[in-house]
């Protein structure tokens, strides 16, 4: 792969005093700043791009007539984890569709593994072809109110501050810790003060909101709505849009997508895995809804890279210009934005490429250490009829705080499936105390069975959600048969599962086959009769307990608008 090229074969190749090291010939560029399509040679050398409107020689010429070259796509905000397959095979599902920049927060894998799993991703950082830079985790654990696998507190994560893949600090997803100067949240966000630190504070308005940004914090991606952003908009923050597997905002964000508007737009996925991503696109899919929707090119393009490049500090990417980062997504039209041909930092990307990558061996293995589970481990106690249900609102990871009257049978408050009231339980697995918690959901419409996994934000212990206490036990036990995963099980028997042994979160397989074996769990889901287009990671999120209202964790039901666990 190229490297930086010396300073003095930069301007000569740029002066046409010696032939660029490639040349893109009979394409016309998009321009950011003005939005002018232009005419001429792209030349590049090493990894930078060193030659716009005007004729070039090169040692390699690559005809792009006809063709439209656009900025590579930056990923402002996501956890690669989400997609279940290494950082490997993230590089070689999304860089084909324009993503040349991803800015990851490793902090699903640091929950379980620590230190280990943030070192992991910088140490694969070195090798993909896309430039995967890494946001530090700034919540391990997310709150008090769950037992994760690791802690992190500012005296782990100071000695990889200068890390030349690292940005910042990652989503501070504890606001109130910020807004109420916890201690712990005081001393990270002071050794990042005049860094990077990118925010996460759901519904959070007002004067908690002028608070939680005197912090420092200028980035963020949970606004749901268009009220919510603009506020954020208007007191400094950068809106990142998202649209995950589970979270869709966009739409509900694309008013605020105006040119006026723009330097301050980007976008990102937050989580999304590759059946999302084979079925309907990514970064790429942003944009062309966007479009369809009536966003201009112009803004769509500068929130999928120019804005995103400056929003973090990226200061040698974003447009196609002399003296940037040679990230160039070719397509056939700005409104489709299917890519025809990427070059990631002057290389291109296609088989050949991939191929020749080093890759380092996977870390934290054997990592599901889930305590005893039978049948008798769902039972749910209490004597009042009055019970809280999580409530599933389907394309978002924010739930309703729902109430229902559920009378105790022999002990126990049972499912009752039509009333499309489901148990949840989440299980420590990290082998720390064996907690077992359970409440009820309803959203899932699940009539039979029980689906269960080890993706579950973000502590990743054991969330299963059935209305068979049976069925419950056989996939929660066979999660620590296969080391972590997705497991679908009805009538006494596993239906279909996916094995994540890299810390219960990713897969040792091709993303082909991630792929594959998410179409059968999503097969046989729907057979048990849920209806979630995404269950599993919107049962993921069920356990989240900084995102409003009603969650749970292994602690028990969380009252995420008090932040506290309910007695």
């Amino acid at each position: 792969m190229p490297t930086l090229a010396p300073l003095a074969a930069l301007i000569d190749q740029a002066a046409g005093r010696e032939p660029a090291d490639l040349v893109l010939r009979g394409g016309r560029v998009l321009d950011l700043v003005t939005g002018d399509l232009l005419e001429g040679d792209v030349a590049i050398c090493g990894e930078t791009i060193v030659g716009t409107c005007a004729s070039y020689d090169a040692r390699r010429v690559i005809d792009v007539s006809g063709k439209i070259l656009v900025p590579g796509f930056i990923d402002t905000h996501l956890h690669i984890e989400s997609s279940c397959v290494t950082p490997f095979e993230f590089d070689r599902c999304v860089a084909p569709k324009g993503v040349t920049t991803a800015i990851c927060d490793p902090h699903e894998i640091a929950n379980v593994a620590g230190l280990a799993g943030i070192r992991y991703f910088l140490d694969a950082s070195a090798h993909t072809l896309m430039d995967i830079r890494v946001q530090l985790s700034s919540c391990v654990p997310s709150t008090t109110m769950e037992t994760a696998g690791a802690r992190l507190e500012i005296a782990d994560l100071a000695p990889l501050m200068d890390h030349p893949a690292v940005i910042g600090l990652a989503e501070f997803m504890n606001y109130p810790g910020v807004i109420h100067k916890d201690p712990g949240a005081m001393a990270k966000l002071e050794a990042f003060r005049g860094r990077h630190i990118d925010g996460h504070a759901p519904l959070v308005l007002g004067r908690d909101l002028n608070a939680y940004l005197s912090a420092g914090i200028r980035t963020e991606h949970e606004a749901t709505t268009a009220t919510e952003a603009r506020e954020k908009l208007q007191k400094g923050m950068r809106v990142l849009i998202r649209e995950g597997s589970v979270s869709k905002d966009l739409l509900a964000l694309i008013p605020l997508m105006t040119e006026r508007n723009s330097p301050y737009i980007c976008l990102c996925t937050d989580d999304r895995n590759p059946l999302d991503i084979a079925e309907h696109g990514h970064l790429d899919y942003m944009i062309r809804t966007a479009i369809a929707q009536g966003v201009a090119p112009l803004v769509a393009y500068r929130a999928a890279s120019l804005s995103a490049a400056e929003a973090f500090g990226l200061k040698d990417r974003g447009l196609i210009a002399p003296g940037k980062r040679a990230d160039i997504v070719v397509l056939d039209d700005l409104a489709d934005c299917r890519a025809d041909m990427v070059i990631c930092g002057g290389t291109v990307v296609d088989d050949a490429a991939f191929a020749a990558r080093a890759t380092i061996p996977p870390v934290a293995r054997h990592s599901v250490k889930p305590p005893a589970i039978t049948p008798a481990s769902f039972r749910c106690a209490g004597n009042r009829v009055e019970t809280p249900v999580i409530g599933i609102l389907p394309g978002k990871i924010i739930t309703e705080r729902l109430t229902e009257e559920i009378a105790p049978e022999g002990g126990d408050k049972r499912p009752d499936p039509a009333r499309d009231l489901a148990r949840v339980a989440v299980i420590e697995r990290h082998g720390k105390n064996g907690n077992i918690a359970t409440g009820f959901v309803r959203g899932f419409g699940i009539a039979r069975g029980a689906i269960a996994a080890t993706v579950c934000h973000d502590h990743h212990n054991i969330v299963a959600v059935g209305v068979d206490y049976d069925d419950m036990a056989i996939a929660a036990n066979r999660l620590r048969e296969i080391e972590g995963g997705f497991v679908v099980a009805s009538g006494g028997k596993v239906l279909a599962e996916l094995a994540l042994p890299i810390a219960g979160l990713m897969s040792l397989e091709p993303f082909e086959t991630v792929e594959l074996r998410l179409r059968d769990l999503r097969t046989a889901a729907r057979k048990l009769g849920v209806t979630l287009e995404e269950p599993f990671l919107q049962m993921a999120f069920v356990a989240l307990p900084v995102i409003p209202h009603l969650k749970i964790t292994d602690h028990g039901m969380v009252d995420v608008d008090r932040f506290e666990v309910m007695p």
